[in-house]
């Protein structure tokens, strides 16, 4: 790790002045910024701490719907009643996420903006290719192991995974990105590598998230978030689903449905496709299965990662079925 200089905000003004800087990076629960300072990858000229400011810690839910500040924690989250009863999905998220000690570190803000796991990003030692790290030094990952690489909104530049659970839920239930600039649709927020995989999100030099928005809906509450990895805990998906489902009166007809996956894509993914070959048909599982196989449409696979393609249909068909009641 290099030398850095040490700043506390006393505002959500004064950090986003702050972290216009160059060099500066912001701090709350420090999980992912101290793990990539200590490989290596980041090296702030200033860590601005943010943990003490006023009201981003919230968490309310009301009829509109739920409202989460930037500093919860995501054990916190996960544990909130109305959290877990109006919008399961997210609950699961969270406790399928990480371990119980960094849980009741890391907040939700720095949860969503968490770099790629990408070993060749987080090596730049042992990889000097890497266009997110580096951009224009090329992508070391497409000449080696790419099993835990993405299959879908890669590019000749890059291929890394976006790692996280949370933002998947999000996406499925449609939640919304609070700046201090502007709200922001979670299907808009992410940007997949395309030319500039150094970008990662769209927030500008000074934006500071301050709080996730997820509307309320009778598909929230019927919602699960199913995650498929090599073991039991503290790991990361090899496939993942969030769905939420909501019947029509007759209890088989799909009114609405919600459906986004982790594990396999740059970005949180939204299956569309999945959701319109579904929307007004009967709930039934040979059809569910049938259109769990658009969930990859457009993949592109490597040799490592080619079970990927076959995995995460499974995945998404397996989440809609819990929520439907069928399995």
């Amino acid at each position: 790790m290099i030398d850095f200089d040490y700043s506390r905000a006393t505002s959500l003004d004064e950090a986003a002045a702050q972290s216009r800087h160059p060099g500066a990076m912001l701090i709350a629960g420090g999980t992912t910024l101290i793990d990539l300072a200590k490989c290596g990858v980041a090296e702030p000229r200033t860590v601005v701490d943010i943990t003490r400011l006023p009201d981003l810690s919230a968490v309310t839910v009301d009829e509109a719907g739920a409202t989460i500040g930037a500093l919860a924690t995501m054990s916190r989250v996960a544990a909130d009643a109305g959290i877990e009863a109006r919008f399961p999905a997210v609950s699961e998220a969270l406790l399928l996420a990480a371990s119980a000690q960094l849980r009741n570190m890391a907040t939700i803000g720095g949860n969503l903006l968490q770099r790629t796991r990408c070993s060749y990003f987080r090596d730049p030692a042992g990889y000097a290719a890497c266009n997110k790290r580096e951009p224009g030094s090329g992508c070391a990952a497409l000449e080696n192991v790419t099993r835990d690489h993405a299959i879908l909104g890669t590019s000749d530049q890059c291929i890394a995974l976006y790692p996280g659970d949370l933002a998947v839920a999000l996406t499925a239930l449609g939640a919304t990105i609070r700046t201090t600039k502007r709200e922001i649709a979670i299907t808009d927020f992410f940007l997949e590598p395309g030319e500039t995989p150094d970008r990662e999100t769209v927030l500008e030099p000074g934006e500071v998230v301050t709080a996730v928005h997820v509307p309320a809906s009778k598909a929230a509450t019927n919602s699960t978030y199913l995650k498929v990895r090599d073991r039991a805990s503290y790991e990361f998906a090899a496939a993942s689903a969030a769905v939420g489902l909501e019947l029509e009166a007759d209890g088989r007809t799909i009114r609405d449905i919600r459906v986004a996956l982790g594990g396999v894509g740059t970005t949180p993914w939204r299956a569309e496709a999945v959701e319109a070959a579904l929307t007004g048909r009967a709930l039934d599982e040979a059809r569910v299965r049938e259109a769990a196989r658009f969930a990859v449409e457009g993949a592109k696979s490597w040799a490592g990662n080619a079970y990927k393609i076959e995995l995460a249909p499974r995945v998404v068909a397996r989440a809609i079925l819990k929520v439907g009641g069928i399995q």
